[in-house]
């Protein structure tokens, strides 16, 4: 990363009320000194500043404009930011970029430059950098929660409070190794193992969480299989309320999987029609079958859809031998079957539809939904939300699984430093002088 100052267009380009460019460096308030009409010397910061905006290097007037000073340390990315906020037309978004180009020492930010600075300066970790990814990608209210509890630093918190914890132990460690001739006191040792014990549990629990923060940033997948005809491109067109799947009466018709998103209370949830489940000698009808059993082991959901006028659920025993934790039975063209019917599928646990007229489909989405949710309340309300941090995660507790203090001190000790390490992956830092400042911090003064 160079010392040049950075500037971009930090709104959509194209026609709007207002647009912003962000100037982010140490020569920041040269954009007001060659382009505005507002002298250095009386510019406070975090003050908005209503003034005339001229093109370089001719000095035409491009538009009226507010600016806003922020002053290092305290910005968005620990560096001196000027803010101009123009109006969103074309034209006048490029002349202003197209004049800050002509300004020496300023260049185009490349893509995420202004929050990499912002990790280089301390103002967030790789975590919180994240958690402004997903905010900023966010779809649904439980997308928008989470980003927003990681971009606070829940995550950060966490993994940075763990790793406190492994410096502590590690500063003992590192004592003792400076000091060979001294035994290690056995309440020392105790205390040493009981930490670390305590933290591999910890860490165990916290990656219990099936993938859940993962599948919050992706969307949950929720599989539909049955048999042909049996409703499953009828009940996604319900679902979605439009033509997503075609539907027609000779078996076979869905040939590949149809994937739609949906915003289901709150939630992302990716819905997935799948060809009719039988034998088949047509290449690409077993093409589709063969996907749709790809499908279903990738599934978080599988709605089991069966005609209830002429199949039960039955038909699925197969498949319930290998994803029985995971199977929502659904009785679908209830409307051709006597109410006594409908009741002894309801008292059997399945779910009760008609997916053309849309009966019962509240229903199913409720039950969705709560399937969803239980995931949400048997785990932390801290999720894993990249695969990256689950793979440091169980680095680290491997780590801490190999520790005890029978082995030989160093040993121990590169137990606990790879453990360390292993969340310093995830929050952006990796030790280097942590240690020594935990052992000399611990230090009298004067000594």
């Amino acid at each position: 990363m160079d010392n040049k100052t950075i500037y971009a267009l930090s709104t959509v380009f194209g026609k709007s009320g207002v647009a912003v460019i962000r100037i982010s460096g140490d020569k920041a308030l040269k954009v007001i000194e060659q382009m505005t009409d507002i002298k250095l010397d009386t510019i406070k910061a975090r003050y908005a500043y209503f003034t005339n905006i001229y093109s370089l290097p001719e000095k035409r007037l491009l538009d009226k404009s507010l600016v806003l000073y922020f002053k290092a340390p305290y910005s968005f990315t620990g560096e001196d930011i000027v803010e101009l906020q123009i109006h969103g037309s074309k034209a006048v978004i490029s002349g202003v970029l197209s004049s800050l180009s002509q300004i020496e020492g300023y260049r185009l930010a490349e893509p995420g430059e202004y929050s990499k600075r912002a990790f280089y300066n301390g103002k967030m970790d790789l975590t919180q950098a994240e958690g402004l990814a997903d905010l900023i990608d966010a779809e649904t209210s439980e997308q928008q929660k989470y980003a927003m509890r990681q971009m606070e630093g829940g995550l950060k918190n966490l993994y940075e409070g763990w790793r406190e914890e492994l410096l502590q132990v590690m500063a003992y460690l590192e004592a003792y190794i400076d000091f060979p001739d001294e035994d290690i006191p056995q309440d020392t040792v105790f205390k040493l193992e009981d930490t670390v014990f305590k933290l591999a549990h910890k860490i165990s629990e916290h990656l219990k969480g099936d993938n859940i923060g993962e599948r919050l940033r992706e969307g949950f997948r929720v599989v539909i299989v049955g048999p042909p005809n049996a409703g499953k491109s009828s009940l996604l067109n319900a679902i979605v309320n439009r033509e997503a799947a075609i539907v027609s009466n000779i078996a076979g018709t869905t040939r590949d999987a149809v994937d739609v998103h949906l915003d289901l209370k709150g939630y992302p949830v990716m819905f997935t029609d799948t060809a009719g489940l039988r034998e088949v000698e047509d290449a690409i009808e077993k093409r589709g079958i063969e996907i749709a059993y790809d499908k279903i082991k990738e599934a978080d959901l599988v709605l089991c859809l069966f005609d209830s006028s002429q199949d039960s659920v039955h038909i699925f025993d197969n498949l319930k031998k290998t994803i029985s934790d995971k199977m929502l039975f659904v009785a679908n063209k209830a409307d051709c079957i006597s109410e006594d019917k409908r009741q002894e599928l309801a008292n059997s646990g399945c779910i009760v539809i008609a997916a053309k007229p849309k009966e019962g489909l509240e229903k199913l989405l409720n039950a969705i939904t709560t399937q969803i949710e239980s995931r949400f309340t048997s785990n932390s309300n801290l999720l894993i939300t990249r695969a990256r941090y689950r793979e440091a995660l169980n680095e680290t507790l491997e780590a801490l699984q190999a520790f005890n203090l029978q082995k030989e001190i160093e040993l121990a000790a590169e137990d606990i430093r790879m453990a360390a390490r292993g969340l310093g992956k995830i929050t952006g830092r990796i030790e280097v002088d942590d240690i020594l400042d935990k052992i000399f911090g611990s230090f009298c003064i004067g000594k």
